[in-house]
């Protein structure tokens, strides 16, 4: 049985308003986050954030290479979070 096809139009738009509306208020903490471990969640968020988007889009497109990009930014968004984090903690990021 197949599902609905303005039924999972609808919901891919109501996921795409969903995530959008989660990104505005990562965007307002990090800018108003009294602190700095605040701003670095809020990025962290950010990122998974625009993960989420990409693979909206490739879902609604019904295409296979924005999970890839997805992938890689998901590497690279782990990588800098570790290493903003280290920098705030210790000065620098290597030893």
């Amino acid at each position: 049985m197949t599902p609905d096809p303005t039924l999972v139009d609808w919901t891919i738009r109501f996921a795409f308003g969903a995530v959008a509306v989660a990104k505005i208020l990562s965007l307002v903490r990090l800018i108003i986050g009294p602190t700095t471990s605040d701003r670095i969640l809020a990025l962290d968020t950010l990122t998974v954030n625009a993960i989420g988007l990409i693979v909206l889009l490739g879902i609604a497109q019904g295409t296979s290479i924005y999970f890839e990009a997805s992938m890689i930014i998901a590497m690279l968004g782990f990588v800098s979070t570790v290493a903003y984090a280290r920098f705030v903690l210790r000065g620098d990021i290597i030893e």
